[in-house]
């Protein structure tokens, strides 16, 4: 097993620089997926693991232009977006069994984007009763289990689906 190690992680944690340029941008045109927590690759568009999750299995579908809004994307790579986010489901769902998921665009520093230059579409997988006490007094998230393990099943997921899109 390849240990996924990222050093831009414990920068962020540890309060220094941020890398400059488009995150999503470095990552698309780095080779290592693992390392890069890069879970498909697509035409148009890739998907990727949050690199500061809400939950185990918070996923982002990325389109390769870098563009701030929907209607900036050619039509191929808005219906790739959709199509991704709705395989992103089905992964997520086959993996953690998830119940239910938020799915969100936030288009514009003003509705929330982290990164606000290049569109990308949020997948949290959420159940019944997630949220705990540590969330909801403590505004503090446990993840129980690592990234590299994430990526992991995730990604023999993602190479099964894509061989049969029905997941079958």
């Amino acid at each position: 097993m390849k240990r996924i190690w990222a050093p831009w992680r414990m920068d962020y944690v540890e309060g220094k620089t941020k890398e400059s340029g488009c995150v999503f941008c470095h990552r698309a045109a780095m080779d290592d997926d693992a390392e890069n927590l890069i879970l498909y690759r697509g035409e148009h568009a890739f998907v990727i693991l949050n690199l500061y999750p809400y939950t185990n299995g918070h996923t982002m579908v990325v389109p390769f232009t870098h563009k701030a809004s929907l209607e900036d994307l050619d039509e191929s790579t808005r219906n790739e977006l959709m199509q991704l986010t709705t395989e992103a489901v089905t992964v997520l769902q086959n993996v953690y069994n998830a119940e239910n998921f938020n799915i969100g665009i936030n288009i514009g520093e003003a509705a929330g984007a982290g990164i606000a230059e290049h569109i990308h579409v949020h997948i949290v997988p959420r159940w019944m009763g997630d949220t705990s006490f540590m969330t909801t007094s403590g505004d503090t998230r446990v993840l129980p289990e690592s990234l590299d393990k994430s990526y992991q099943r995730l990604r023999a997921e993602w190479v099964k689906i894509k061989a049969d899109p029905r997941g079958q």
